[in-house]
This record gives structure tokens, C-alpha cells and sequence, in this order.
């Protein structure tokens, strides 16, 4: 099919697309927790006449929809799960769930993959092969859905892979990727300092876990400014910091709480090493004792060379050179990194931000929301990728 006619037939979807999206956002379930979001989906995948494989990496859904030909299996992947924060939005489909919202454009991401689904379904002697959709648990908690998904084989033959983000920051009617490192890695730290609580007055016979704490704090931000190298972009943030009872007691402990955020792989693991370096010589230069808990998060999505200039040649042609945007590097996480180990792919933003219709809060905002004209355009671009994968291989 040629690009005017898939946009036409998304645009006859766009109507239902709506309609998923706002009761996917009216009932929100967290990470792990998916799976009547996973029947919903399943439920509406096999009304449309796909093969339908459920629980997959927990309550992850595939659909495999293949055309009458023989041909390459692609992967399509779109993540399901919600965030643990109150809608504060006033509408219709506000989330009807307490405590729970649709804070990141996933409800949004799913109903995209469910019409790309639609599509294909309606269409197989249009496309050769396989292309295999991936509705994915668990994107927002480590150790993700990614994993159990890739262990429970949903990625056995495919010979590549495209996600595409809803991103508000990013202006309805662009899109946006890069080669190369794109999302960073995000891993997190809880760090206990012990040292000899006392009197306030007396200080000289205590240890002070909080001036002790404060030390580190300081010190931990020559990390990226002296140590790492100045065209890596990397951040060091202690965001938490607890200690003490009283102003006249010197606190005995405090607990710090901070996160790493890298796009190197060799500067990630020389970063956490400095950490713990760091800790340790300011415990005992002051006398106190600590415990560092590390813990990893996703690795970089990084973007093959190839796919990322296959992305730049599909968004122009669909959307007009000026509206295909080089990114910068974004430091936010995304298990799609996983996907990007193992297959060749590319992970893109789709814009979807709009002040006029007050889709302009930043994600993970109690009154986030997106364009939903920006479904049609990432459904678009999805299929675009993946067809053009089929045609002319890597």
C-alpha cells in the first residue's frame, strides 16, 4: 500500500483509537499489576483476527498477524502500564481509579499498536511476512516487562524492532530521534551512614552522620564535573536525604537516596565505581561507617546507525523534511533498551504536545495529556518503519 492509503485507512481508525485510548485512561492498572488491561487488549486482538499469545513476561500480550507472503518478522512494541499519581485533569476520561493515572501517553501507546493491529489485519495481502505486536508490561518499574517478554521468546525470529513515544515536550507534528545513544541509563543508589550520635553541644564527642552526609552530598558532584569525560553526558543527583530527631542531638545516622543517570556503558560502570570510592574515604576520613546500595536500572537506548537514518528518510517523507528532528539526548529511562540489545531498531518520539488543547504538562504530571491526533501519526510511522524494513532490508 502506498503511504497516502495506510494514512487514509488510519485516519478511518482514528475515531476507535480515541475511544480505546480514554477507557484504557478512565481504568489505569501499575506495573505488574496489567492484567485486565491485558484481557481488554487481548479480547479487542482477536476480534480483529489475530494470533493472540497471552501472559507473555507476565502479563505481556503478543499479537502476530501474517501476510500472504513470506517475508521478514517484525516487531512493533507499545508499552501498557500506569503511574501511581492522582488525575487531576478535569474531563470526561479522567481515570477513575484513585491514586492511579495514565501519566506517560501508555493508554495512548496501546490504542496506536491496537489500530496498527486493525490495520494489518485488514490488509495482509498488502505486506509479506510477519509483524508481531508487543503489548508490554511493567515499562515504568525496573526490572521492566522488556525481559520477561524477550525470555518468554517474543522476539524468537524477528529481525528487527520499532517503538515509537508519545512525547508532549515535543510539538504535535514532529518527530524526533537519533543515532547513537538516545535515552540514558538510570540506575539508583540508597546510601546509610552510621556514625555516634551525642549532645549538641558536645560535638567533639560525637561522629555527625548529617555533616558526614553533607560531605558526600558535596563531594559527589565532582564526579561528572572532574572525573567524567566532559563529552559524556552523565548526572549525579542525591534527591533524599533523612536524618536526625532533635536541633540539640547530633544525629547517629542518615540515609541518602539518589540516581545515576549515564549513556556510555564504560562511563556507567566507572561512575558507580567513584560512588563507592567516594563513600567510603569520606566515611573514613571522618570516622563513620556506610553501606551502599546500587542498584541498576535500564541500560541506554541506543539506536543503530543504519535505523536511526532509516528513521530520518521514513518521518521526512511522511511528515516533511523540517518536521524529522535530530534529538539531543534525552535523560530518561526506557526498557526498550533491552529490545535494542538484541535486534536491530530504532525508538522515536512522536509529538504530541498541544497548549491549546492542554496537552503542554510535562509526563509523569497529575494533569499530563496528549494531542490524540498524534495516534494517527505514530501509528503511521510504526508501519512506515516496518514496511520499509520488509523492502529494502538493513
Amino acid at each position: 500500500m502506498q503511504n497516502g492509503q495506510i494514512a487514509h485507512s488510519l485516519e478511518q481508525l482514528y475515531p476507535k483509537m480515541v475511544q480505546w485510548r480514554r477507557h484504557l485512561h478512565q481504568f489505569p492498572e501499575l506495573s505488574f499489576h496489567e492484567s485486565a488491561t491485558a484481557a481488554w487488549i487481548a479480547e479487542r486482538l482477536v476480534a480483529m483476527g489475530c494470533e493472540v499469545v497471552r501472559d507473555v513476561g507476565g502479563n505481556g500480550v503478543v499479537a502476530v498477524i501474517r501476510g500472504t507472503e513470506p517475508g521478514p518478522v517484525v516487531a512493533l512494541r507499545a508499552d501498557i502500564d500506569a503511574l501511581p499519581i492522582q488525575d487531576e485533569k478535569t474531563c470526561e476520561y479522567t481515570s477513575k481509579v484513585a491514586g492511579v493515572m495514565h501519566a506517560c501517553g501508555h493508554d495512548a501507546h496501546t490504542a496506536t499498536l491496537l489500530a496498527v493491529a486493525d490495520h494489518y489485519s485488514r490488509h495482509r495481502h498488502a505486506f509479506r511476512g510477519e509483524r508481531r505486536l508487543l503489548f508490554q508490561p511493567a515499562e515504568e518499574v525496573t526490572p521492566g516487562g522488556a525481559i520477561g517478554m524477550i525470555e518468554d521468546g517474543a522476539l524468537g525470529g524477528a529481525e528487527a524492532i520499532y517503538g515509537v513515544h508519545l512525547w508532549t515536550p515535543l510539538p504535535y507534528g514532529q518527530a524526533a530521534s537519533r543515532a547513537g545513544a538516545f535515552m540514558s541509563a538510570a540506575d539508583e543508589f540508597t546510601i546509610d551512614i552510621w556514625g555516634k550520635g551525642g549532645h549538641g553541644g558536645l560535638p567533639h564527642e560525637a561522629v555527625d552522620a548529617i555533616f558526614i552526609g553533607s560531605a558526600f552530598v558535596q563531594a559527589v558532584q565532582s564526579i561528572v564535573s572532574r572525573s567524567v569525560n566532559p563529552v559524556q553526558p552523565a548526572v549525579v543527583t542525591v534527591g533524599s536525604f533523612h536524618a536526625g530527631t532533635a536541633n540539640n542531638v547530633i544525629a547517629e545516622s542518615c540515609q541518602l537516596k539518589g540516581t545515576i543517570r549515564s549513556f556510555d556503558e564504560e562511563e556507567r560502570r566507572r561512575i558507580h565505581k567513584l560512588l563507592e570510592k567516594l563513600l567510603e574515604h569520606t566515611c573514613e576520613m571522618y570516622g563513620a561507617t556506610c553501606q551502599l546500595d546500587l542498584r541498576l536500572g535500564y541500560p541506554p537506548v541506543v539506536n543503530e546507525q543504519a535505523e536511526a537514518a532509516r528513521f530520518f528518510k521514513v518521518a521526512a517523507e511522511l511528515f516533511g523534511r523540517d518536521r524529522a528532528i535530530a534529538s539531543e539526548p534525552i535523560t530518561v529511562a526506557e526498557d526498550f533498551a533491552y529490545y535494542l540489545q538484541r535486534l536491530p531498531g530504532c525508538f522515536m518520539f512522536v509529538g504530541a504536545g498541544n497548549p491549546d488543547t492542554g496537552a503542554n504538562y510535562a509526563h509523569h504530571h497529575p494533569r499530563f495529556d496528549i494531542d490524540e491526533r498524534a495516534m494517527v501519526r505514530s501509528a503511521r510511522l510504526l508501519i512506515a518503519m516496518a514496511e520499509d524494513f520488509a523492502v529494502f532490508g538493513r
